[in-house]
């Protein structure tokens, strides 16, 4: 499976230590993150991995700040986004079961290193559960 990453400055060792232990896990990991502690922007790096997701390159997303707020506040901008900000591992299989998020965004300052990597897992093993959902995740498509 495909997965596209990206990070702001503030989640630089956050990024490489979940794109380690996604590629041990047999994950394909396409980095569009910063790599360097220098300010970046984060809806830049928003744009990027959304269009990674939209077109197709990856099955799913994950985007990486401060807070994980800002950079999902900025990929949900995009149609066809539905980015969820997780905490734990509950709110990231519900945002896939429930919402069909197809990126996944989370706080590097907020979450340890192994939350994190749990989050992710959750999310990208959770399918979509379709039904009454469908018709909900409709309804925000328009």
């Amino acid at each position: 499976m495909k997965i596209a990453i990206g990070n702001d400055h503030a989640g630089v060792e956050f990024k490489n230590k979940l794109m380690e232990e996604l590629r041990s896990k047999g994950y394909e990991i396409m980095n569009v993150g910063t790599d360097t502690l220098d300010s970046v922007d984060y809806p830049d790096i928003a744009k990027k991995v959304s269009e990674k997701v939209l077109n197709g390159e990856a099955k799913f997303g994950i985007l990486i700040c401060g807070t994980g707020i800002g950079i999902s506040i900025a990929a949900n901008k995009i149609k066809g986004i539905r980015a969820a900000l997780c905490h734990n591992e509950y709110t990231a299989k519900l945002s896939r079961l429930h919402n069909d998020a197809n990126i996944i965004a989370l706080g590097a300052r907020v979450l340890g290193e192994d939350l994190g990597l749990a989050c992710v897992e959750a999310f990208v093993n959770t399918e979509f559960e379709g039904g009454r959902h469908a018709r909900r995740v409709g309804k925000i498509e328009q």
